[in-house]
C-alpha cells in the first residue's frame, strides 16, 4: 500500500492531494457552493474533479497534438530535401 504523505520540511509531512484541492479551489471553481444540501456539496466537488481531470486530459491531447504535427513537419521537410535535383 502507498503512502498519501510527503515530506515538507524537517519534521513537517503534508498529504499529496492538499496541492490538488487548493488549484481545484482557485482554478476550478471550488469557492462557494450555490447547490443546496449534502448532495449539492456532493455535486459541486465531483464536477469540479470531472472539471480538473478535462483540463488535464486536453492538456495531454495538445501535446499529443503537437508532436504528431512536429512529426508531420518533419516527415515533409525531410521529404522536400530529399526529391531536390543535385
Amino acid at each position: 500500500m502507498t503512502s498519501n504523505l510527503r515530506r515538507v520540511g524537517p519534521g513537517k509531512v503534508q498529504n499529496k492531494s492538499e496541492p490538488v484541492i487548493g488549484h481545484m479551489k482557485t482554478d476550478g471553481h471550488l469557492r462557494r457552493c450555490h447547490l443546496k444540501g449534502r448532495e449539492g456539496d456532493t455535486a459541486n466537488v465531483v464536477l469540479t474533479a470531472i472539471g480538473h481531470n478535462l483540463r488535464r486530459v486536453l492538456a495531454w491531447l495538445k501535446a499529443l497534438l503537437h508532436s504528431i504535427l512536429l512529426a508531420l513537419c518533419w516527415a515533409f521537410a525531410s521529404l522536400q530535401h530529399s526529391n531536390r535535383p543535385s
